[in-house]
């Protein structure tokens, strides 16, 4: 079975319990890497200036402690690989929806490559309904 390392462990920690939570049940059935949880504002500014994110500090949702997003990718990363990161998605999707309704009142998951403006494949965030 699949086991986060312990960077990744380190940065899903830094996530809002509902993303620890799903992520922890993703783990259990297929190998992702935690990249990013709470960004610093040198960590957002530097995502930004580099193009990986539409945001500066403080706008993103990585941003607020715990971070209300989380970006991961399938293990080992190939970022060329589309199907595998729709794969991941399919089973995120899947496993939110079999937390209980009433863990998850109040929010809806939104992934990144649902986007139509900017698709951002690895990011998943919590937004208020």
């Amino acid at each position: 079975m699949p086991q986060f390392s312990q960077r990744s462990r380190d940065r899903l920690n830094t996530c809002h319990p509902l993303l620890q939570r799903l992520m922890g049940s993703v783990i259990e059935v297929m190998d992702i890497s935690v990249l990013c949880g709470h960004r610093t504002e040198a960590e957002q500014n530097d995502a930004y200036r580099k193009g990986f994110s539409k945001l500066q500090f403080p706008k993103s949702k990585h941003n607020s402690m715990p971070s209300m997003a989380v970006d991961i990718a399938p293990y080992p990363i190939d970022w060329d690989d589309f199907e595998r990161f729709e794969t991941v998605a399919s089973v995120v999707k899947t496993h939110w929806n079999l937390i209980p309704h009433e863990e998850r009142r109040g929010w809806e998951l939104q992934w990144g490559g649902d986007w139509s403006r900017f698709r951002d494949m690895p990011h998943w965030e919590l937004k208020r309904k």
